[in-house]
């Protein structure tokens, strides 16, 4: 689950890690009010879950009520990349010395957590990176120890910090550190991480994402989720307990298994076609959740044809038949199916399939057959093996 940055920049504050005085609001009159109790000179801050927001105009500062009414006017409901701007952050403005860059995530090839910084903030780290990767310190931390002061000393020194924020900048980087492992955040990433010119140091930005498996732990963040501009669908399957991502194709994908639909994926990429959604029913699915699966995908008008892969071991595939059949029932699809059943009571599923006689229904044997067969209905061809 990604966080907008105010939302961030609260985690941040409660793990003490320093961030400007600020206020998030929704009208321009909040706007103006919250300018006021925070004191000018104010940034207007678009919140939106993507970059780019201050070349889109989204990010302006104003030195007066007047220009700050007219800056959360022209934001608020504003368009970036897609994402509707309901919410503004006003923050006091702050000096700025230096500008650096912070990042905590687990890096999975070495199996450790990973302490990113650079003295080189306030652009794409991938351009640090690319550019000047000696300016990029990549530190590695024991997980049992933990990152101790010492060790961010050792960071801000080798990725060359002004002397007299080294300390402040290791704070700075043990505290992001705390928010990463104690949130049970996948990525904590600060850009820029400011130089005041009275050498404080502080989060200007926030980028946080949180493992959304793991917020049962933290009912504290289960509200900070971005719903206005979440993707309806995904906030429905979230509701349903079905694991769903939207992607931009026209072919539904139903499965049981994350990694059995990530194959599926793949071999209907490979074969073609574009998949319109990643949606994996879970282990030991019933034929409720099967219909509500399929009435998920279907609800994306960009469907065309639909592929149901079931590798049944928990699941039985004669509880999917039934799921099938009570969808068909109900909703009555007009794009075509492409059914393959193997696993526990396979025989049973495809004989209830068959007794059904869906419209538009045809079977497959192999998830290769499976997924040439759906690319082609998808194309508007013709294919055999109707279930």
């Amino acid at each position: 689950m990604d966080l907008l940055e105010y939302q961030g920049k609260q985690l941040f504050a409660r793990h003490g890690l320093k961030v400007s005085q600020g206020l998030a609001v929704t009208t321009v009159e909040d706007a103006l009010i919250a300018a006021d109790e925070v004191g000018y000179p104010v940034v207007v801050k678009a919140q939106v879950l993507i970059g780019g927001r201050g070349k889109a105009g989204g990010v302006k500062l104003a030195a007066n009520e007047s220009e700050a009414r007219e800056h959360a006017g022209n934001i608020l409901g504003m368009d970036i990349k897609g994402h509707t701007v309901r919410t503004v952050w006003i923050e006091h403005a702050s000096d700025i010395a230096s500008e650096y860059y912070a990042s905590v995530l687990l890096d999975r090839s070495a199996k450790q957590p990973l302490v990113m910084f650079s003295v080189e903030g306030g652009v794409d780290i991938e351009e640090v990176a690319e550019r000047t990767p000696e300016k990029l310190i990549r530190h590695h931390v024991d997980a049992l120890a933990g990152l101790s002061h010492d060790e961010g000393v050792q960071i801000a020194r080798d990725g060359g910090a002004d002397d007299d924020v080294v300390d402040g900048v290791a704070d700075a980087l043990v505290a992001l550190y705390e928010v990463w492992l104690e949130e049970d955040a996948t990525l904590a990433e600060i850009n820029p991480l400011i130089v005041t010119p009275e050498r404080e140091v502080k989060a200007l930005d926030s980028k946080v994402s949180l493992d959304g498996n793991a917020l049962y732990r933290h009912p504290e963040n289960q509200s900070l989720s971005d719903k206005e501009n979440e993707d309806p669908l995904e906030r429905r399957a979230k509701e349903e307990g079905l694991q769903f991502v939207k992607l931009d194709g026209d072919i539904g994908i139903l499965g049981n298994g994350a990694g059995l639909v990530m194959s599926t994926l793949d071999v209907v990429s490979h074969a073609g076609g574009a998949p319109a959604n990643f949606l994996d029913a879970g282990g030991g699915s019933n034929a409720e959740t099967i219909k509500q699966a399929v009435d998920l995908i279907l609800a994306n008008e960009a469907v065309k044809a639909v592929l149901v892969n079931i590798f049944a071991g928990i699941t039985r595939c004669d509880e999917v038949a039934l799921g099938l059949i009570a969808a068909f029932g109900e909703i009555k699809p007009s794009v075509p199916f492409v059914v393959r059943l193997d696993g526990t009571n396979d025989v049973e599923g495809r004989r209830l399939l068959g007794e059904a006689a869906l419209p538009n229904v045809h079977s497959a044997k192999t998830m290769n057959e499976a997924a040439e067969m759906v690319v082609a209905l998808a194309a508007g061809q013709s294919v055999g093996a109707v279930a």
